[in-house]
C-alpha cells in the first residue's frame, strides 16, 4: 500500500499532463493492478527495507549515547523529560540525514513511470537511484523536503521514546 499512498501524495504536483488522477486509495489500487500488475507494489520496498533497518540503527543506538552525554555536559537528569527530549531529537536528527537518500529512493522508484519509447523504468535498485539522481540533479536532490522530513521522524522519535521513559518511570515506581 506504500506505493498506493506515495502515488496518491504526488499525483497532484505533476504536470497536467502526466497526473494519473486517482480518486482514492481503493481507485489506486485497483488500477495499479490494472495497468501495470501486482508486481508495482513492491516497488520502492527494498529501499523502504533498508531504510527501517538504518532508522532502528541510528534511532536506537544513538539514544542512550546522547542521553549520557547532554547529562554530563549539559547537567540534565539523566532519564529524566528533557534529557530524553534532547537526545531523542538528536537521534531524529542523525537517523534524518541517515535514511533521507533511502526514502528519497523508496519514493522515486514508488511513483516511477516507464519510458515512453523504451517501455523501461528509469529506476531499478536503491543505489542505482542514489547515483542516478545524485549525477542528474546533484547530491543535494536526495534531501529535497529534508525539514519536513526531520520534523516527522524527530516528532516520531521523541514521542516514542518519552512514551517508553514514562512507561519504564511508572513501571519502577508501581511494581509489587
Amino acid at each position: 500500500m506504500e506505493v498506493a499512498v506515495v502515488r496518491m501524495s504526488n499525483d497532484s504536483s505533476l504536470p497536467e499532463a502526466e497526473r494519473r488522477n486517482y480518486k482514492g486509495v481503493v481507485d489506486t489500487a485497483t488500477r495499479i493492478v490494472k495497468e501495470e500488475g501486482v508486481a508495482t507494489f513492491w516497488r520502492g520496498s527494498t529501499p523502504f527495507v533498508q531504510r527501517a533497518m538504518m532508522v532502528g540503527v541510528f534511532q536506537v543506538a544513538t539514544l542512550d549515547q546522547f542521553k549520557l552525554m547532554y547529562a554530563k555536559y549539559l547537567n540534565q537528569k539523566k532519564d529524566s523529560i528533557p534529557n530524553v527530549f534532547s537526545a531523542a531529537m538528536t537521534s531524529g536528527l542523525l537517523y534524518s540525514i541517515a535514511t533521507m537518500p533511502l526514502e528519497a529512493s523508496k519514493n522515486r522508484m514508488a511513483s516511477q513511470k516507464a519510458d515512453t519509447t523504451t517501455g523501461k523504468l528509469p529506476y531499478k535498485g536503491t543505489l542505482q537511484t542514489i547515483r542516478k539522481v545524485t549525477a542528474e540533479e546533484g547530491f543535494l536532490a536526495l534531501y529535497n523536503g529534508f525539514l519536513p522530513y526531520y520534523l516527522r521522524c524527530g516528532g516520531h522519535t521523541v514521542t516514542m521514546f518519552i512514551f517508553v521513559q514514562m512507561i519504564r518511570d511508572y513501571y519502577s515506581t508501581h511494581r509489587a
